[in-house]
């Protein structure tokens, strides 16, 4: 899949103390960014979630910080897909500045039954679109 990218700028209430973006903040972008890329996709969150009893949940995160984004800075994060599963889906994500990757992280997304928290399959018209980018 041609990655996809959501601009986003660094507020100063996205900084610490220091005058840098807080680590924790990243998986704010990141969430956004892949909210972005489902919609681009034609999916909005609360349809899928009224239509098939289903949501995306993050299994895991593993998070890499390489140089530090600061305030006021323009920012481009990207959601770029490694695979999907029946059940999950595997994305790489990035925070870049310009040429220059800032964050890095590998995610795992798992499809949940809404009501049970179960894992179920990805709806097939989901996982068709996620799959011909």
């Amino acid at each position: 899949m041609p990655g996809f990218s959501w601009p986003v700028r660094v507020y100063y209430e996205d900084t610490d103390s220091a005058g840098v973006v807080y680590y924790a903040n990243y998986l704010r972008y990141f969430e956004r960014a892949r909210t972005e890329w489902l919609r681009a996709l034609g999916f909005e969150q609360p349809a899928i979630a009224e239509q098939f009893g289903a949501v995306f949940v993050v299994r895991s995160i593993n998070v890499e910080y390489l140089a530090p984004a600061r305030f006021n800075d323009a920012l481009d994060i990207s959601v770029e897909l490694i695979e999907a599963g029946a059940s999950q889906i595997f994305l790489q994500q990035r925070v870049t500045r310009g040429m220059n990757t800032l964050v890095e992280a590998r995610v795992r997304l798992a499809c949940v039954n809404l009501s049970a928290m179960k894992p179920v399959r990805i709806p097939g018209t989901i996982r068709a679109k996620i799959n011909e980018k």
